[in-house]
């Protein structure tokens, strides 16, 4: 038998009034919070599940003071807010229809029929929330023990009620798995790999935008390479992804930068800013991280621009990864530290201070003030007075 470690949220007032107004007997905790409490790792959201239909579950909860949200309610899912404390409450389920996108289901009352429908036998512990005893009918816990990331039962049938599951296998393979993948779950994803066509872009783009999240992608990245993924999902993949991507992670590490799965999605593409704006636009990627990869590719192949410079052009985040993607480590270091704490100033002058100085005000005003600005750029941004002596410069030559 195995029992949950008295970790800190079991004992969290939101959840224990959600436990005592569902009743012990009615409700589990459910996947994450169990797997990653087994792992030592951090718990940040908890699930839970139960046999009560949701308009008890809302009942039972408002009777205690709990206000319920329906956050999706056809599937049997409403939201608790206890004590501060957000808890998706998701009913007992089987599947009654599936066709690779979504689900038709009906409510059970089957704690071990609800875990069959789950992916991955790691996610399918069920935990009592006042012993802690797990439920675990499938191996999860040796599974999660010994690194292997395994589809319930016969993993093909698993695919083939959301393809998407497909590249979850990759995702949670790299975050916990340890050596070979599991060979008949590896076999099944290879063997399905065209359905991904079959899946909205935007559930694409997620799912890859976490596997490029995880603290080391690079392995399992390299895997779905060689296993086809990318043919079917991104085929504007660059040649030298892996170099660059391992030059990109390198850098994160010496600068000590966050990752950003954007930053490393650039690292797949390559430097065209055509491309990058076609993926994204196909991704159904928002304005502003097509524009960011856009910016990334276009600016990251051949001399890269001093780093302050280059954040005047498309700001300092920009500027930043670009030279983490394409620097050494010394240069990346000082590119990043060059920007720390900076932000892109001000040109401190106007239109008006050159009409002030004896110009007609027209097109000859924006061509000076440009010609400054680039200037005052290329000395790294100098004070008022030196703006003002290149805008005198710049005005003698128009008048010489």
């Amino acid at each position: 038998m195995t029992v949950l470690p008295d970790a800190k949220w079991r004992k969290a007032p939101g959840l224990r009034r959600i436990v005592a107004a569902l009743g012990a007997d009615k409700v589990k905790i459910v996947g994450g919070a169990v797997r990653d409490t087994l792992l030592g790792l951090p718990v940040t959201d908890i699930d839970l599940a139960t046999p009560l239909l949701p308009q008890d579950v809302t009942k039972r909860l408002e009777e205690a003071g709990i206000k319920v949200i329906p956050t999706g309610i056809a599937h049997g899912t409403v939201t608790a807010i206890a004590s501060g404390d957000h808890h998706e409450i998701t009913t007992l389920r089987r599947d009654v229809e599936t066709d690779g996108r979504r689900a038709t289901i009906a409510f059970a009352d089957d704690w071990r029929e609800d875990a069959a429908r789950r992916d991955f036998t790691i996610n399918a512990l069920y935990a009592d929330p006042e012993s802690g005893v797990v439920d675990d009918w499938f191996g999860g816990i040796a599974d999660l023990q010994n690194g292997c990331v395994r589809f319930i039962g016969d993993a093909a049938a698993r695919i083939a009620e959301d393809h998407l599951r497909i590249l979850r296998f990759y995702r949670f393979a790299g975050r916990f798995g340890k050596g070979d993948l599991e060979p008949d779950s590896h076999a099944a994803v290879i063997a399905a790999r065209q359905s991904l066509k079959s899946l909205s872009r935007e559930r694409v783009a997620d799912e890859l935008l976490k596997i490029l999240s995880l603290p080391d992608p690079r392995a399992i990245v390299r895997q779905m390479a060689a296993d086809g993924m990318f043919a079917v999902i991104l085929p504007e993949t660059a040649d030298d992804f892996a170099a660059t991507l391992d030059r990109l992670l390198g850098n994160e590490a010496a600068t000590g930068v966050c990752p950003a799965p954007l930053r490393r999605f650039a690292a797949l593409l390559p430097p065209d800013a055509a491309t990058a704006e076609q993926v994204a636009s196909r991704l159904r990627l928002s304005t502003r991280q097509r524009k960011h990869l856009a910016a990334l590719a276009a600016h990251r192949t051949g001399p890269v621009r001093p780093a302050r410079q280059l954040a005047h052009a498309i700001g300092v985040d920009g500027a930043r990864d670009v030279w983490l993607l394409a620097g050494t480590p010394d240069m990346a270091t000082a590119a990043v530290l060059s920007l720390n704490g900076w932000d892109v100033p001000q040109l401190p002058m106007k239109g008006g201070d050159i009409i002030a100085r004896g110009v007609t005000a027209g097109p000859e005003v924006a061509r000076i003030l440009r010609a400054v600005e680039a200037t005052w750029v290329a000395e790294d941004y100098p004070d008022a007075a030196r703006v003002a002596a290149l805008a005198d410069q710049m005005i003698g030559r128009t008048s010489d």
